[in-house]
């Protein structure tokens, strides 16, 4: 599987912005997603992630609420969309695909990663 991550750029604190990641390969569906993230001199930190299936989906808890992972599984994409965006939020986005097809918020768990799409958010 390969990712390309896509959707980021400069925008301002409130503003929202839809980060999607385009995965190639036949075997998307049975793949569960992840988004990660990360800040300037942090570690890379879970951000949301999805099952194969689309069902259930977990978030990090700072971003309860303002961020929505969805995937579309006949186009091979998965998307983030971040709303009420906050200075805090600015990073290097990557997706990421897990074979098993179970969503973790583990990174070690993840098999294949995209090259990352950086999001500012401007005070």
């Amino acid at each position: 599987v390969q990712l390309q991550a896509s959707g980021g750029r400069l925008v301002q604190t409130g503003g929202s912005l839809r980060l999607s990641c385009a995965a190639s390969g036949h075997t998307f569906s049975s793949h569960a997603m992840g988004w990660f993230r990360q800040a300037p001199g942090k570690e890379r930190e879970f951000v949301a992630a999805i099952h194969r299936g689309g069902g259930d989906a977990y978030y990090v808890d700072s971003v309860k609420g303002r961020f929505t992972i969805s995937r579309d599984n006949a186009k091979n994409t998965v998307n983030l969309q971040m709303n009420s965006l906050k200075p805090e939020d600015t990073a290097v986005y990557y997706c990421a695909a897990k074979s098993d097809g179970w969503a973790s918020p583990q990174s070690s768990k993840y098999d294949y990663w995209g090259q990352g799409t950086l999001v500012t958010v401007s005070s």
